[in-house]
This record gives structure tokens, C-alpha cells and sequence, in this order.
């Protein structure tokens, strides 16, 4: 049998990705992600004898990460500055400039403005892919809520003056 250790370093480093890409669209900076990650996975460890045993401990992982993101943000007492373009990454092809860096650097801008619930219900429902069922399941929360949340995070999104030219009248995409 394996030993807790051992499994949760084998699931830390699996996840990590998925957990950080999660993490960057509810912070919207980089460092501040990996720490959000970082200290979820301390959490996580202190339980994960009984976490393991789950049937689904990827969900637990991703609601304490929500919920991590959500604390930190009520704790936060000092107004940070989030940039409109992300830092260039070592090694990305195209020197990180260009149509969909700008695209992004707008996107995130945007999201910026969302408030935190809303920006989790749009994050894990439109860049994790998870139906409206599991979206309320990590959020502890009825469909319903998701439901208007997205509704609402989408509707402010169209309407941020950075994505305008993305945007019809009607909703529907302009561009692409």
C-alpha cells in the first residue's frame, strides 16, 4: 500500500497544472496563483488520509481551492494593481506578443472587474468545462444560483469596454 506521503505528492504533481491554470483565471496574476494553489495543497495534505478515500477528491481539491480564493479575497486589505498584459513566459513560441496574447490580456482584464463568486461560476463553467450540476456542487450552491451568476458574469463581460468589439448588440461573438 502506498503511503499518504507519497500519494499526495504523486496527486500534487499530476494536478498541479489544472490546479495553477484554475488559480490564474480567479486571481488573474501568476504569483498570486501558485500561492493560492500552494496553500491549498498545504491544506489539502493535512487531511488527505481522508481526503484520498473520496470517490472524487479532485472535487474537494477544486472547491478548497474556490474556497481558498474566496477567503483570501475578503481577507485582502490592500488594493492590488492588476496589469492589462500578462508577463511573457520563458520559452513560449511567438515571444508571447500578438493577436491571442492581446486577446487574453483583454480577457483577463475584463474578469478582473467580475466579483469573486461570479468570477468562479464563469471560470469552472466556461474555461474547466463543468456543467451547471458540478459548478453548484464545488460552490455548495443550487443550479439555479449558477445559473444567474454566469448569466450576470457573462452579461458584465460583454459589456467591459475592453471586449466591446467582441461583441454584437444582440451578445453574439464578432469576432472569430
Amino acid at each position: 500500500m502506498v503511503d499518504d506521503r507519497t500519494d499526495f505528492e504523486s496527486y500534487a504533481a499530476a494536478s498541479w497544472t489544472r490546479l495553477l491554470r484554475t488559480a490564474f483565471l480567479l486571481t488573474g496574476d501568476h504569483h498570486e496563483a501558485e500561492d493560492l494553489v500552494q496553500g491549498t495543497l498545504v491544506k489539502v495534505y493535512l487531511g488527505w488520509s481522508r481526503i484520498r478515500r473520496m470517490d472524487v477528491p479532485d472535487a474537494y481539491v477544486r472547491r478548497a481551492l474556490i474556497n481558498n480564493n474566496l477567503s483570501r479575497h475578503r481577507k485582502r486589505r490592500v488594493v492590488q494593481l492588476l496589469t492589462p498584459v500578462l508577463p511573457e513566459r520563458v520559452g513560449e513560441s511567438g515571444h508571447g506578443r500578438g493577436p491571442d496574447h492581446e486577446e487574453r490580456s483583454l480577457l483577463m482584464e475584463a474578469l478582473a472587474t467580475l466579483p469573486p463568486r461570479q468570477r468562479a461560476v464563469v471560470v469552472l463553467r466556461y474555461w474547466e468545462d463543468f456543467s451547471e450540476r458540478q459548478v453548484a456542487e464545488i460552490l455548495d450552491c443550487s443550479p439555479g444560483n449558477v445559473k444567474s451568476q454566469a448569466s450576470r458574469g457573462l452579461r458584465k463581460l460583454r459589456d467591459h469596454p475592453a471586449l466591446a468589439e467582441y461583441a454584437a448588440a444582440d451578445g453574439t461573438p464578432t469576432r472569430r
